[in-house]
């Protein structure tokens, strides 16, 4: 493909890089018909994916879970995809699926496939909402903790928000604690400290968070991982939501209760930007 298509989205998928529009996959693929698969999704600056290692080595314990092969030749496929046009801001999506098969649960025989795709992204908002939702999620899950394509409750709980006028949505897990949101880790700054929930709450290890737990430790002000309750949510000075698209962005209001612009926050996302500029593939 030698142009970039209007809306500047382009997809790697069968070898080829092809408009979005052009661009698909079998009707049976195993990806579609039940949701057997797995994704990345990375912040592109310049052309250039934040975090490829730390993704792609994600990419591979999610295949584990899944029972999944990470095909050969993804670096080339993101390489290629990437290598149309220019992204000043843009949005990588890597995506396994469990390939063409039946109608059911049993994977077929042609092995997984592989999809690469990049389009251009627009800031968050400055001003963030949020609000808590009543469903929860499964720490017990089979699946817990794997990056899956399966996000149809994401999608619902998601809406909720939308409906409300906020732009993300807080679930707790089945035993009552504090897990993530429908995209994003969440941090709050109680007592004037920094504090996320453990993964052993069925939140997802995000790369974003993981980076932040590292680097502020790193910085001699580290976050602290401890199961929290829905009531700790509610009495929080500050709100930070972390995902690769948003990096650390502190929210303005929860549940409808405005929040402060709190000295731990604000140096949570200075030194994110910081050391993030200072290293695209940390």
């Amino acid at each position: 493909m030698s142009a970039v298509p209007d809306d500047g989205a382009v997809v790697w998928v069968d070898g080829k890089v092809l408009p979005a529009a052009e661009a698909s996959v079998a009707a049976l693929d195993h990806g579609l018909t039940v949701g057997d698969g797995i994704f990345e999704t990375c912040k592109v600056v310049q052309g250039t994916p934040f975090a490829l290692s730390r993704h792609l080595r994600r990419l591979e314990r999610s295949a584990l879970v899944l029972g999944l092969q990470v095909p050969d030749g993804v670096r080339e496929a993101v390489d290629a995809v990437l290598g149309v046009g220019s992204l000043p801001l843009g949005r990588l999506r890597i995506t396994v699926t469990g390939g063409t098969g039946p109608l059911g649960s049993m994977r077929g025989a042609d092995g997984a496939r592989l999809v690469v795709a990049a389009s251009p992204a627009q800031p968050w908002p400055s001003r963030i909402a949020v609000i808590s939702v009543p469903w929860t999620r499964n720490e017990n899950s089979a699946i817990a903790g794997a990056k899956t394509t399966s996000y149809a409750e994401n999608v619902v709980a998601l809406r909720a928000a939308q409906r409300v006028g906020a732009h993300e949505a807080l679930l707790a897990n089945t035993r009552g604690e504090l897990c993530e949101g429908t995209g994003t880790n969440v941090v709050l700054v109680l007592d004037g400290r920094l504090v996320t929930p453990p993964l052993s709450s069925g939140c997802l290890a995000g790369i974003t968070r993981e980076l932040l737990l590292e680097w502020a430790h790193a910085d001699g002000t580290p976050v602290e991982e401890r199961t929290l309750s829905m009531d700790d949510l509610a009495r929080a000075e500050g709100v930070l939501l972390t995902s690769s698209t948003r990096d650390v962005q502190p929210v303005a209001e929860m549940d409808g209760r405005p929040l402060a612009d709190t000295p731990a926050g604000r140096a949570a996302v200075q030194l994110f930007a910081r050391r993030a500029s200072e290293d695209v593939d940390p």
